[in-house]
Formats: C-alpha cells, structure tokens, sequence
C-alpha cells in the first residue's frame, strides 16, 4: 500500500529545476493552475508582440538603411484608442474566469466533514469535529534530533528532512473537506502546496477553506507566515486515503480515544437471619400431656 501511496505522492511534490507550478490533486488547485497558465499565455502573446515589433523597428527603421526619423509625429488616435481598447479586453477576459474560481474557492456549502485546525507554537492541534477525534501534530523527533544535533542532513538519510511529523492529518478523497482555521497565540498560516490554497491562521479569528482530493497520497507543508523562533519548524502532512480506508483510521481512532471501562464492585451479600430451631417433637408431645 504505501508504494503506490509514495508514487502519486511523488507527482505533487516539488522537482529540482521545476520551471512551473505543478496542477496539484484538488479541484481548487486546478482552478489556480488554469488561471496561471491563462495569464502566463496572454503575457507570452503580449511579448512576442511587444519584443517582435521592437525587432523590426530595429532592423527595417535602422540610420544605417537610410531611415529618417518622423520630426512631426505628434499622436494618433487609432493607436491610442487601440493600445487602450486591447489591455482592457484582455482584463476582462482575465478576471471573468478568475472572479468565478475566487468566488468557487470560498463556497464551503455542502461540506461532507469539517476539520478544525489550531496553530500553536510550534505545532498544529487537529479536530474532526463531531467525531471526537483530536490530536496534535509536530516535527517529528528523528528530524529535531538531527537538527540539534550539528550534523549535516543528506538527501539519501533523511529525504524529508523537517517536512515530516509524528501524527498526519489523514483525510479521505473524493470528499468535499471543510476547515475552519484559527490560532491560539500568534498568526500562523497553514499551507500544503499541493492542495492549492493557503489560509492564515489568526488568533481570535476562524477563517475557513475546503479540498477534495482525488488522488491518495502523502502531501507536505509548512507554515507559512513567521511565528517565532521555530517557524521553520513547524510541518504539516496530509495523507490522502480512500474513504473505506478512512473509516478505518476513524474507527480505530475513536476505539482507542475511548475511555476503558471502570469495572464496577460486586454488591455486598447481606447475611440471612438464621432460622428458629424447630421443637422437638418429643417435647411437645409430653408438654402437650
């Protein structure tokens, strides 16, 4: 299982030399990758342009070929009213889509669970509210020995060095996942690359976000905004599991959160009141003579 787990993983997280943003695993992070390449479409058209017209003014209009420069040129209002006109088409066809995705991202309607999240320095606290589960989640003990330690972490020996924790938040796929975000001392912010947002976490404040994975797998973070002298310190894990597999994890969860069973005393046997001897018969008989 944790093979397959590892592979998809691996497709989300980040590549040395990675030039673009990668889609990520949730209907929200698509959203934000589609506007990214849209915008960075638009831009590369505009430079082409931009930089191709420069080229043939250089070239064609250059003193060496005998050009002469225009000394009357003042304006003219085609241009102007096409270098106006253009930039705002290309706004608005920028913002339509962007408007719709910024308002599908805070839609937290239809939430099949709600997932609270606390920021601590330097941990994260967990809720499934209304299961009863809770747990906190910090840097994992081996990454915080190697890191007082002095020594030099590799690649090969610790491959996760500071991105791994001793409790992940495991959540299922293909469900809709609301979170309700807040701190308890200073503002933390809680980010997973992976998952397409980041929402800061502030004292006193809930804010609010959702996912739906829809694809297993283990997916890192970090906080995101400077709280303290840990703040580099202070990793978040998401594992992805199939909804079957979650109602596993949740069932053992609660069984072990259970308080044990208090085995209750025996009641006390209270003593019978011994019985009166029976009369002798003989004796009766001779007083009844």
């Amino acid at each position: 299982m944790a093979s397959p787990v590892l592979a998809f993983a691996q497709s989300a997280d980040p590549e040395r030399w990675q030039l673009n943003m990668h889609p990520g695993v949730t209907h929200l992070s698509h959203n934000a990758y589609d506007a990214h390449m849209m915008a960075l479409w638009i831009c590369v058209a505009i430079g082409a342009l931009v930089f191709g017209a420069m080229a043939v003014a250089m070239f064609r209009f250059r003193k060496s070929r005998g050009a002469v420069p225009d000394r009357d040129f003042t304006h003219s209002t085609k241009l102007e009213i096409l270098w106006t006109v253009i930039p705002v088409v290309l706004l608005v066809l920028m913002a339509a889509p962007a408007t719709s995705k910024l308002i599908d991202m805070y839609d937290t309607r239809a939430s099949e669970m709600t997932v609270k999240v606390t920021g601590y320095q330097w941990m994260w606290k967990y809720e499934y509210l209304g299961e009863g589960v809770e747990f906190t989640s910090r840097l994992a003990r081996k990454s915080d020995e190697v890191r007082q330690s002095g020594v030099q972490p590799t690649m090969a020996e610790n491959p996760n060095y500071l991105l791994d924790v001793d409790n992940v938040l495991v959540l299922p796929t293909d469900t809709k996942i609301r979170f309700v975000i807040t701190a308890d001392d200073v503002i933390h912010a809680w980010w997973v690359p992976a998952l397409g947002w980041k929402q800061d976490a502030i004292p006193g404040i809930i804010n609010e976000a959702w996912t739906d994975i829809s694809t297993p797998g283990i997916y890192r973070g970090q906080c995101a905004e400077l709280c303290g002298k840990d703040h580099g310190f202070m990793p978040i894990v998401v594992k992805a599991v199939p909804p079957a597999e979650y109602q596993q994890w949740l069932a053992a969860q609660k069984a072990a959160a259970a308080p044990a069973p208090v085995e209750s005393e025996p009641a006390p046997v209270e003593p019978q009141p011994e019985a009166a001897p029976a009369a002798d018969s003989t004796a009766a008989v001779a007083v009844a003579g």
